[in-house]
C-alpha cells in the first residue's frame, strides 16, 4: 500500500487471533456490509469503505453516487496482474505425460511461466488482465464435495450472490480462474484426490494413476467413490480487491458509459452513454429535422415580408 505513503503491511487490515487471518470471503457463506468500521473494531468488514466511508471522492460529490451501486475496485482497480503473471487457465486431464526415460515434461511460456509440467498438466499465465463484471450482495457459497454438480456445463466452483434488483448488490469485478478437474461421474460430485506422498500409496504424483489417487483421497476424507472417473470444467470466481494503482490509473466515465464499455455484457437495466433505442433515436433526429425545417420555413417568410413593407 504505498512504500513512500502510508507503507500498510498485509496485517494492517488483515488482523489476526491465534493465527486465524481476517478476510472478507473467508467464512462459508462469505458475507460483508457496506460500513464505516476500523478492522480492529470489525475484523469481518476488512473493505474500502471500512477506512474510506460510502462518500470518499471531496471534490467531485458526484462520484459519490456511484458507490451504492458501484463496487469501490470496479473503477479503481482498473486492471490485476500488472507486474507478475497470475494463473488463469488449469487443466488438470493433460498430467502424466512423459519424455522418453521417464522423465518429467516441463515446458515454459513467453512470459516465463510454466505452461504444461508432467505432475500439473497444462496451465495457462496472464498479465494486465481486465476483470469481469457481475453483481454482487457480499455473500459467496461454494460448492462442496458432497454436492452434486451438473457436469454437462462448466461448474461454478464459487457461487456469487446477487443481481439488479438486490439493494445489497454493487457491481463488482472478479477474477475467473477457469479449469478442467478429476471427478465422480458416477456420483457426479467433485473428488479429494491424493497428490503427495509414497510411491505405493496412490499419491498420483508418484504414481500417476488417477484411479487409485482418488480412491485413496476420497477414503481419507471420509467420501464416497463410485470408481467412475471424469473431468469437468470448472469456474472459480474470486473479487478483486487489491492491486489498487494511483487515483489518475482509475476508470474514466466513458470506460463505463459508452457503447463498448466495459460493462456492456451487464444488461437488463439502463446506464446513460451506453444505452440507447433505435426508435427513440429516429424520433429525436426526425424531430430535429422537422424544428430546422420550421425554423427555416420561419426565417424565409419573416424575410420575404420584411422585403415587401420596405
Amino acid at each position: 500500500m504505498d512504500s513512500k505513503g502510508l507503507n500498510f503491511s498485509c496485517v494492517k487490515c488483515h488482523t489476526s487471533t491465534e493465527h486465524e487471518i481476517e478476510g472478507r470471503f473467508y467464512s462459508m457463506p462469505a458475507t460483508t456490509t457496506h460500513e464505516l468500521a476500523m478492522p480492529k473494531d470489525n475484523p469481518s468488514r476488512i473493505a474500502c469503505e471500512s477506512c474510506h466511508s460510502m462518500r470518499p471522492h471531496k471534490t467531485d460529490p458526484k462520484l459519490n453516487d456511484h458507490t451504492a451501486r458501484i463496487a469501490c475496485e470496479t473503477c479503481h482497480v482498473p486492471i490485476f496482474a500488472l507486474k507478475k503473471p497470475t494463473l488463469v487457465t488449469w487443466d488438470w486431464s493433460t498430467a502424466g505425460k512423459f519424455k522418453e526415460g521417464h522423465k518429467y515434461i516441463v515446458k515454459k511460456d513467453e512470459l516465463g511461466m510454466v505452461s504444461y509440467h508432467t505432475k500439473k498438466g497444462d496451465l495457462g499465465w496472464a498479465k494486465n488482465v481486465t476483470p469481469e463484471y457481475d453483481w454482487f450482495n457480499g455473500v459467496i457459497t461454494h460448492v462442496e464435495v458432497t454436492d452434486t454438480i451438473d457436469d454437462s456445463r462448466p461448474v461454478r466452483m464459487t457461487v456469487i450472490h446477487g443481481d439488479q434488483n438486490d439493494p445489497q448488490s454493487r457491481i463488482t469485478p472478479f477474477k475467473i480462474f477457469r479449469g478442467k478437474q478429476i471427478y465422480d461421474a458416477g456420483n457426479k460430485t467433485l473428488v479429494v484426490p491424493k497428490l503427495f506422498g509414497p510411491k505405493g500409496s496412490g499419491a498420483y504424483w508418484n504414481d500417476f494413476d488417477w484411479q487409485e489417487s482418488v480412491a485413496a483421497g476420497q477414503k481419507a476424507a471420509g467420501q464416497q467413490f463410485s470408481g467412475e472417473l471424469g473431468f469437468v470444467e470448472t469456474e472459480y470466481l474470486r473479487p478483486v480487491a487489491h492491486m489498487i494503482p494511483p487515483k489518475e490509473k482509475s476508470l474514466s466515465c466513458e470506460d463505463c458509459h459508452s457503447r463498448n464499455g466495459r460493462l456492456k455484457n451487464l444488461t437488463g437495466f439502463y446506464i446513460p452513454g451506453r444505452d440507447y433505442s433505435a426508435i427513440l433515436d429516429r424520433f429525436g433526429w426526425l424531430s430535429c429535422l422537422a424544428l430546422l425545417v420550421l425554423v427555416g420555413l420561419h426565417g424565409g417568410l419573416r424575410i420575404m415580408t420584411s422585403k415587401r413593407r420596405n
